[in-house]
């Protein structure tokens, strides 16, 4: 689907902008004409992916799993473009891990803040100024592991499981309001990272940042205005 100038005008929230799927997301709202807000970790790496600030896009470094990190984000973002219409919660990661009663707390609480507080963190600051305009869509990354939970993945599956119910949650929530809540829940992306740690695998039947960022541009738009709370397998051929 050609989304050319499709979001002319609109302010897209970024998270987790600089790493492989960030871009991809990033690129693709760019083609659509969108107005971009692009959150990472380095305001240096920001800036050699992207560029500078500029009028058509907003480079901010924030650790999103400090609550303090998403208001300020949401409020650099208000001051600069004056509403936010969608926000594409990116940022997360992935670790294994021993045996579930194995995995010390530090474990959980890394994951949990990852995939799920740094999400939590940008909703609470996000969501009152979509329901003030009466319109917004929110795209989740999920994982399709968090469906079944995996060996010695326990805490990484229980923080996306949480992110899906979570999705699934705000989506009764804001519905009514406006407000499309979706998430996208990916099997392994053809990454560097993903190809070095597993050498063996064909990467052909990963999926391709590009068509993950085409899925979420997607739920971004108004096609997508009838969707409301899907979780939704992007797998390839995995």
């Amino acid at each position: 689907m050609n989304y050319a100038q499709a979001f002319e005008n609109q302010v897209i929230v970024i998270t987790g902008a600089s790493g492989n799927l960030g871009r991809a997301v990033a690129d693709a709202f760019a083609q659509a004409g969108a107005r971009r807000v692009l959150v990472g970790l380095s305001q240096a790496q920001l800036e050699a992916t992207f560029g500078p600030s500029d009028q058509g896009q907003l480079l901010l470094a924030a650790d999103l799993t400090q609550k303090s990190a998403g208001q300020a984000v949401v409020a650099q973002a208000l001051a600069q473009f004056g509403r936010i219409d969608v926000l594409c919660n990116v940022a997360g990661g992935f670790r294994m891990g021993p045996a579930v009663h194995e995995t010390p707390d530090d474990d959980w609480e890394f994951l949990f803040a990852l995939n799920l507080r740094s999400v939590l963190h940008m909703v609470q600051a996000v969501v009152p100024g979509m329901l003030a305009q009466g319109a917004g869509k929110i795209v989740n990354v999920g994982a399709f592991a968090a469906a079944r939970g995996v060996a010695h993945m326990g805490a990484y599956t229980a923080s996306k499981s949480a992110l899906a119910r979570v999705t699934e949650a705000m989506s009764g929530e804001l519905r009514e309001q406006g407000i499309n809540v979706n998430c996208v829940l990916p099997t392994i992306i053809d990454t560097p990272e993903n190809r070095s740690a597993m050498p063996d695998a064909d990467p052909a039947r990963w999926v391709d940042p590009a068509d993950l960022a085409a899925a979420i541009v997607f739920l971004a738009s108004p096609q997508a205005r009838a969707i409301h709370g899907a979780c939704l397998p992007v797998t390839g051929l995995s």
